[in-house]
């Protein structure tokens, strides 16, 4: 599939999305309606959409009926976006981030690979342990689980030849992010109505992506042959400070409210990474081309529009 145009390698093929309501996965399905795929969409929820041609509703964790799923289907190509997202530490997450960030990956890793699926492409994170001793301790359960997730991608395509990307997410932003507890709907929102977001210091340094370049690095993954078993850093390669982000926020909102930093206090063991950017454009050919500044004015015209 490399070097083909995005209508070739999509249209007409079957395409299984997992996580098919939620921010990112809603924009993508939408992208590959539009390239003439067939979408089949999987959900928890009852939130559909006009680019899922058929929609199947089921836990991932659940072993039978995910491989069931995929032998059903039959999909030319997988994309796990399904997740438990969450940044929090509580020990009470430990169980359900195993569900839905590792259980789940495995179960579909088990049906792509009996079905004989042409590509899956996984969704990493930013928060996945490696490298040094500090680097290589999770620090979170979302992130032990996600870390984990990734060890067996690797382990299907090296034993049993399962033809596995990894796309390793920085932090994505853009319309319609469904959680308006994450940084930029949040204070978006709370700019909107007139009321100062309740932060915390802001010192963070974070790699940000806008979420149409992140639907182009998926679609990218998925069409470029020679690159099973690869991790894929999917970020701009520059960082920013979530202080640097609220303020940009603040002025474009034009509202004169002052968020309040420092209100909320920090969590340990923040992760900071920036994404390595020539490895992707070497391995795919993508790249993010939307600036923070483009991809803030965006998001916010669009909670500005569709707030109500």
């Amino acid at each position: 599939m490399s070097g083909m145009s995005d209508a070739a390698c999509f249209s007409g093929r079957k395409v299984l999305v997992t996580g098919a309501s939620g921010f990112i996965g809603s924009h993508l399905c939408a992208r590959l309606h539009r390239l003439g795929a067939v979408v089949h969409g999987v959900s928890r929820t009852t939130r559909h959409n006009d680019s899922v041609s058929k929609w199947w509703h089921l836990d991932l964790d659940d072993e039978t009926a995910t491989r069931q799923l995929v032998a059903d289907v039959r999909p030319d190509m997988i994309f796990h976006l399904a997740s438990l997202v969450t940044g929090k530490r509580d020990m009470e997450l430990v169980l359900p981030a195993l569900r839905g960030n590792l259980l789940s990956t495995l179960n579909l890793l088990i049906g792509a690979t009996e079905s004989g699926c042409g590509r899956i492409v996984l969704t990493g994170s930013l928060e996945e342990a490696e490298g040094d001793a500090a680097c290589a301790t999770p620090a979170s359960p979302y992130a032990a689980a996600k870390s984990a997730a990734s060890a067996y991608a690797r382990m299907f395509q090296a034993l049993y030849g399962t033809p596995v990307v990894t796309a390793r997410l920085f932090m994505v932003y853009g319309p319609d992010q469904k959680d308006h507890a994450k940084l930029v709907p949040y204070v978006t929102l709370s700019l909107l109505r007139g009321e100062a977001p309740q932060l915390m210091s802001g010192a963070r340094e974070v790699d940000w992506v806008y979420v149409d370049d992140v639907v182009d690095a998926y679609l990218a993954l998925a069409c470029r042959q020679g690159i099973d078993g690869e991790t894929v850093d999917v970020g701009s390669g520059e960082l920013v400070s979530v202080r640097a982000v609220v303020e940009q926020l603040a002025d474009i909102s034009g509202s004169g409210v002052q968020p309040q930093f420092g209100s909320v206090a920090d969590r340990p063991m923040e992760r900071v990474r920036v994404a390595d950017v020539e490895q992707a454009y070497r391995l795919t050919g993508w790249k993010a081309k939307t600036s923070l500044a483009e991809g803030l004015r965006q998001t916010f015209a669009w909670y500005r529009d569709n707030a109500g």
